[in-house]
């Protein structure tokens, strides 16, 4: 009887020994990749391409009610982003638009922290559709749009295509599927996906903003506001649905819920319902203005070379 205690006695040692040692090396693991990761970061060395410029002009209200200074920190942060995350299109074909689109969509959010970096984000995965939560893009069950993924997929997010762009297409429509996925994974950097970005959010906003997440939840359920339903699932999606309300109709934000306004321009730090957001829905002519903001034409500076040609 002894000696079966013993031998059970070791070999729960034996295993608790295994499990200590399997932790040290995945917190090893994880410390080498992070440093690896940020001994390897890349900073753009070349000027943004003017073609990029009026991709983002055409596209990305955001980038258009900006200065000319905020412009150039945008865009070399857009830069920055595409040269160290991946991104791949899975059975899609993928182009600059798409590229931007993500890269914009990674920065928006992050606009007011010059130093912020995406560390727990390796790649940004583009499926031709929506999808289930088995990644399938055919059969049952396929209503996800965007997901940052765990586990296995530890590192990545994956978008739908369409809806990627879908969320660029429509400025009035409190919509953006990337900078909802963005924002997940911004609050998933304090370890935990929970509605509560510890790493933007100062503790003095705690308490108002959960008391506020119940209220206004309620209000949702209730139909009493036109806050997205989906919002009211849980405070996690509470957070990213009021985050795209901020982003993309933050006038209306401002209008409709004071309270929640204030707060999303404290954790953002940026005061949105200042800003003029447009897109420019013309190519641009020869006689234009410069995207680059240079003062001149658009055939005597970056379309010079083009209409030389």
């Amino acid at each position: 009887m002894v000696r079966h205690l013993l031998l059970t006695s070791i070999h729960r040692m034996d295993y608790l020994y295994l499990l200590i040692t399997l932790l040290i090396i995945v917190v090893i693991s994880w410390l080498w990749i992070r440093n690896s990761r940020k001994n390897n970061w890349k900073r753009p060395e070349q000027d943004f391409p003017t073609k990029w410029k009026i991709i983002l002009e055409k596209k990305v209200a955001f980038y258009n009610s900006l200065t000319i200074e905020e412009k150039k920190g945008f865009e070399y942060r857009v830069q920055e982003f595409l040269l160290n995350h991946r991104i791949t299109g899975i059975d899609v074909e993928i182009d600059d638009i798409d590229r931007l689109l993500v890269a914009s969509s990674a920065i928006i959010p992050i606009f007011g922290f010059p130093n912020w970096r995406y560390s727990n984000l390796f790649e940004v995965l583009l499926y031709p559709s929506n999808f289930n939560f088995q990644f399938e893009t055919a059969g049952p069950g396929r209503f996800i749009q965007g997901m940052v993924g765990t586990g296995l997929m530890e590192g990545k997010m994956i978008l739908s295509k369409p809806a990627l762009r879908k969320g660029f297409e429509n400025e009035t429509d409190k919509h953006n599927v990337a900078i909802h996925e963005f924002v997940h994974l911004i609050d998933k950097l304090d370890g935990n996906i929970d509605g509560f970005p510890k790493a933007l959010m100062e503790k003095q906003y705690a308490i108002p903003w959960m008391s506020l997440i119940v209220d206004k939840m309620e209000e949702v359920q209730e139909g009493v506001t036109k806050i997205n339903k989906y919002g009211a699932t849980s405070e996690v999606e509470f957070f990213a649905v009021m985050s795209e309300y901020f982003f993309e109709r933050p006038k209306l934000l401002e209008k409709n819920h004071p309270e929640l306004y204030k707060i999303m321009e404290e954790v953002f730090n940026q005061d949105m319902a200042e800003r003029n957001l447009f897109t420019k829905k013309s190519d641009i002519n020869r006689n234009d203005p410069c995207p680059c903001d240079s003062g001149k034409k658009f055939k005597k500076c970056c379309g010079a070379v083009h209409y030389s040609a």
